[in-house]
Formats: C-alpha cells, structure tokens, sequence
C-alpha cells in the first residue's frame, strides 16, 4: 500500500490505526463474555467483577501513564501499548482460571490507559502542527473497529467456537494496524498551552509545562475538564450496554428489534463524529460540546416519559448525535495543557467508559432501569453543565473575524 503524499493525511492515517485498534480490540474480547463465562465456569457475579478489573486497571494508571509519556513520548508509548494489547487477547484466551484472567483484564487496562492517552495526544499534535481538525474523525475509527469486531466476532463464533482460534485472528489484524501506524506517526507531541495564574494550582508557576517534572495538583480548568470526561463516557459506555435490554424489558420490543437500540446509538455516533470536525471549524469546540449533550439528555428524557419502542429509539437517536463530539473536543482541549492534564482526563474518560455500565446497573437494580436510563440522560445534562466552565479554543472563523476587527482598529 502506497503513503499518502500528504504529511497530514500520512499522520491521520497512522493515528486512525491506533483509534481502531483501541476499539477493534475492546469489542473483540466483549463479544465474547458468554464464551468465557462458560469456559471459566463464572458466575454473573464474577464475570461482573471481571469486567470492573479492566476499570480498576484504567483508573490506577495516571501516575505510571504521567511518567511513560514524558519518558517515551506519545508515539513509543502508543505502538507499544498497542502491541500489549494484543498479546492481553492471548492471554485471555489463555487464562486457565478466574485469578489470571482477573489479572489480565486488569493489565488490558493499563494498556488501555497508556494507548488512550497516548493516541488522543498523536491526535491533537496532528491539529495543532496542521492547524486543521480531526480529532471527531479519528475518534469516529474508533467506533468503526468496534464494529469490525463485532463482524468478526459473529463470523468466527459461526465458524468455530474456539475463544483461541478467534482471538489468534484479531491479533494478526492488530499486528497489521500496528505496522499502518508506524508509517505516520509524529515523532514530537503538541507543546503546552500556557495557562493562565488564575488556572495554576497554588503553589506552582503559571506558563508552559515544562519537558519533565514531578506531577502537581490539577487546576480547576481541568478538573472541569476531568467531570465533563466521566459523565460523557459514562453516558456512553451505558447506552451501547443497557439500549438493547431497555428496549425489551421496558419498552416492550421484540427480541429482533432490541438490538437496534445498539445499532441506532452506533451508527449516530459514527455519523456524528464523521461531521463533527466541520461543526468545530464553524461552531468551535465548546457550542459544539453544549448543544451536543444538550440535545442528548433531552431527547433521551423526553423519549424516556413517552415510552415505547419508537420513543426510545429516537432517544436513543439524540443520544448517540449529542454525545459523540464531547470526548473527541475535551480531549483536544485537555491535550493544549499539557501532557499531564491529558493523562488524568483521558484516565478519568477510560474509567467513566469501563465503570458506567456497572454503575447504572446499580441504580437499575436499586429501582428500575427507567431510573438507570434516566440516570444516563442525567449524565449528559451534567456534560453541558461543566462545558460552560471549561475555556474553549474559539473556532477558526471567530478567530479570523476577530483578527481582522484587530487590523482594522489598529489601521
């Protein structure tokens, strides 16, 4: 395969084998809980807590993710993150009983931690070097591999019901994605943004963040930054998790009409994050963050107190449409404040995504999956809430408006 001419299609390219690897990856061993469940003799129970081992894994990661990044940088981290990952498919696969497999899954996160903070960090390099937007379509790849696993997963359980035979294959392909990515990748991260001394935490100097340093306090921008992560991940993780069994227990669906509620979430969110970058040229990052999960947790209420399977679905609609650009823009805006700020929203974002499920099953169970559905409409009106707390990077055609307004006075 030839490589792109273009220094910023090569580098899209490249980061974008990393965002479907990371999904790629994710689904593969997702799709393939009940096997495990049967072949580790696990109860519901357990195979709960193997799931929280992934966010246990994720949540612990900050300090040691912090430290990777400025000893290797964003790209060897990512390539060999990538490269953990798949041999965690191996080691899954593997395990001969429910302790290994306990402490693979929390090894598959802290891989999952290292690559997602070290791609999404690639990706706001490519804008920032570039000065074009991206990150909505790369995080769009991601998406995109989920969906890819979930084929492969349906052809392989088809074809045979080897856990080993499956996960061998998925590991050939993320070994292809990791050559792909090696061909693009930027070698320098983006530089710090400077934050201003009302944002430094006391006790540390305002300016850029220097190349190495101990870890200090987060400011308040992010730890905004951090709550719109969770509530944005949590919101998504729970939708692609609790859609199907709401559709047939709540709203009465039929047994081949429940998963659409999955496909529906998916495929908007898949379609959002393709346009999205165009919204943040016109709109920029923080209106498209606003109105986004505004239109999320919305639509998801209002199709909540209507009831029904068509409701629910264009809930559902909402929520996949509105929630999609929130993680791609507050990773881009934590990614200007350093490597640092990253790493703890990204680690905040893995944990939101791995833990949120559990969590609305939780409020589920306490009262009914109404409640736990309108738990996750919750979340997302919290995502808008701490979007008008977070200082944005205005849109390029704000910016060369208010360039030219400047000529123009100083002429």
């Amino acid at each position: 395969m030839s490589r792109p001419n273009d220094p910023f299609l090569r580098g899209q390219l490249a980061i974008a084998a990393l965002f479907l690897s990371l999904g790629f990856q994710y689904a593969t061993w997702a799709a393939r809980i009940p096997a495990l469940k049967s072949d580790l003799d696990l109860s519901a129970g357990e195979v709960g807590v193997l799931l929280m081992a992934a966010g246990v894994g994720s949540a612990v990661t900050f300090p040691a993710v912090a430290y990777l990044m400025r000893r290797l940088g964003s790209r060897r981290l990512a390539l060999l993150s990538q490269l953990g990952l798949a041999l965690a498919l191996l080691g899954l696969a593997a395990a001969p009983n429910y302790p290994v497999a306990l402490l693979v899954m929390c090894a598959d996160g802290v891989l999952v931690g290292c690559l997602n903070v070290a791609m999404n960090a690639q990706g706001a390099a490519l804008e920032t070097r570039h000065g074009r937007n991206t990150m909505a379509k790369l995080h769009a790849t991601f998406s995109a591999g989920s969906l890819l696993a979930a084929l492969l997963a349906s052809g392989m359980t088809a074809a045979t019901g080897s856990v080993t035979a499956h996960f061998g294959v998925a590991v050939v392909l993320l070994a292809a994605l990791n050559v792909t990515a090696r061909t693009g990748l930027l070698d320098e991260d983006a530089p710090a943004k400077e934050v201003p001394a009302e944002e430094t935490p006391a006790g540390t100097a305002a300016g850029p963040e220097p190349a190495r340093r101990r870890l200090t306090l987060p400011s308040r921008l992010t730890l905004w930054m951090c709550c719109a992560m969770v509530f944005g991940t949590v919101a998504e993780g729970a939708m692609n998790d609790w859609s199907a069994l709401y559709l047939e227990d709540v709203a009465k669906a039929s047994a081949e009409l429940a998963p659409l509620g999955i496909a529906v979430v998916s495929g908007m969110m898949v379609v959002a994050r393709v346009f999205a970058d165009g919204w943040r040229d016109r709109w920029g990052d923080g209106r498209v963050v606003l109105l986004g999960s505004a239109v999320a947790g919305t639509g998801l209420a209002v199709a909540l107190v209507s009831g029904g399977v068509a409701p629910a679905l264009a809930g559902f609609a909402c929520m996949g449409l509105g929630i999609a650009a929130v993680t791609p823009c507050v990773y881009a805006a934590a990614a200007r404040q350093g490597s640092d700020a990253l790493t703890l929203v990204a680690a905040m974002g893995t944990t939101g995504l791995l833990a949120g499920p559990p969590l609305i099953g939780f409020v589920a169970s306490a009262s009914n999956l109404s409640w736990g559905m309108g738990a996750v409409a919750a979340c997302a009106v919290a995502v808008a809430l701490c979007s008008t707390r977070i200082r944005w990077t205005p849109a390029p055609a704000a910016q060369e408006e208010q360039e030219e307004q400047e000529k123009t006075a100083t002429a």
